[in-house]
């Protein structure tokens, strides 16, 4: 029985990332949640601003925010995209035993639904949902570009930093689930163009005119009138946020460049431990029947990487970048899956040796943190 299980350990495995997602959440709820709390605080209320949707649409509710809010609204938001994602992976490859090593080195990578549970109530998981529901709508119409437009634009709403983080996956998401499986004509061609060029003119207004325009003093004060504890001041030290002008960003995050560059090697090795998930993608690429597919599959992954990039140039939270990154890459994972291929790409093997280590690695590493690893 046990030489049976070291050799296809896949169930155990997903048994033991669940009982690691929720020690993580025990651990999650016990610390202050000074930057997912803040954002539920600041709406619309003087004006247009920046990061200020999800706490506008909180305050249609209510009038003061409890900070247990902030797990409350992150867990659904988990569960939801958990959910999602395991109905995806049933449309995508389904489950089975062939499917499930697959499964685990995706959905048990500590750099997805782990990481998510780390930086629960933060924002970044909002892209990776709305990016999974475009994988699973219909995409025959326009309406579906449409809706990539919409979900677009409530992401650079939410925070503007989504321009780099799960715009340029959904606009691959599109590309391949419409334009290339479809086909492309000059109006719906049009259709994106614009809605591309709408997309970033909010991200520009949102980083350049998002400002916060009263005194600080001010703003914290009408934050404080929404907190229903308001002797937590604690939870405000983040309020600089919608005064900081991006050349203050980037040069804080050069700043602590040579500390935070240290990190490097460990995200490298993260990644390595990822090989048979990469080597299953260049085997979906390569199996595509198109040599212009396998061109602009490579290409949109080279794009979402650069934009990556610029993101760890501008801002230092290097975990959750890299983190989100591998997230984008096993999203379109499952976009490339449904172009037409010219023979089945063979999946992660079940009894290999030296793929099983590597599950067990990443099973056992409950998450990558913010800034720096773990």
């Amino acid at each position: 029985m046990t030489a049976r299980i070291l050799q296809n350990p896949w169930r155990l495995l997903l048994a033991i990332n669940a009982v690691i997602i929720v020690g993580v959440f025990v651990h999650k709820i016990q610390l202050p949640p000074y930057v997912p709390y803040i954002h539920l605080l600041v709406d619309y209320h003087f004006g247009f601003i920046k990061r200020a949707l999800i706490g506008a649409v909180v305050a249609l509710f209510t009038a003061k925010v409890p900070v247990w809010l902030v797990f409350a609204l992150g867990g659904t938001t988990w569960l939801a995209t958990s959910a999602l994602y395991a109905g995806l992976f049933q449309k995508t490859f389904g489950f089975t035993a062939r499917t499930l090593p697959l499964f685990v080195f995706i959905a048990g990578s500590p750099f997805f639904l782990k990481n998510f549970m780390h930086t629960l109530g933060h924002f970044d998981i909002y892209g990776c949902a709305l990016a999974i529901i475009l994988l699973l709508m219909p995409a025959g119409s326009l309406l579906f570009v449409a809706t990539a437009a919409l979900f677009s634009i409530i992401l650079v709403l939410i925070h503007h930093i989504h321009l780099l983080m799960y715009v340029p996956t959904i606009i691959t998401i599109v590309v391949v689930r419409h334009y290339l499986t479809y086909g492309s004509n000059r109006s719906n061609v049009a259709f994106g163009a614009v809605a591309v060029l709408i997309i970033s003119a909010l991200f520009f207004a949102a980083q350049f005119l998002g400002t916060m325009p009263i005194p600080e003093a001010d703003f914290v004060a009408y934050l404080k009138s929404r907190m229903a504890d308001p002797s937590r001041t604690d939870l405000l030290q983040f309020a600089y946020i919608w005064y900081q002008p991006l050349a203050k960003e980037i040069a804080d995050t050069w700043g602590r460049l040579p500390h935070n560059i240290l990190g490097v090697p460990v995200f490298a090795l993260l990644i390595w431990l990822h090989t048979p998930l990469w080597r299953y993608l260049a085997s979906l690429i390569a199996a595509l029947a198109s040599a212009t597919h396998r061109r602009l599959v490579v290409a949109a992954l080279v794009g979402v990487s650069l934009a990556y990039v610029v993101m760890f140039a501008m801002v230092f939270d290097y975990s959750r970048w890299i983190s989100n990154w591998a997230v984008c890459m096993f999203l379109i994972l499952h976009a490339v899956k449904v172009l037409p291929a010219k023979q089945e790409a063979a999946l992660i093997p079940a009894e290999d040796r030296r793929t099983n280590l590597f599950g067990l690695i990443l099973t056992l590493i409950p998450r990558v943190g913010i800034v720096r690893p773990f």
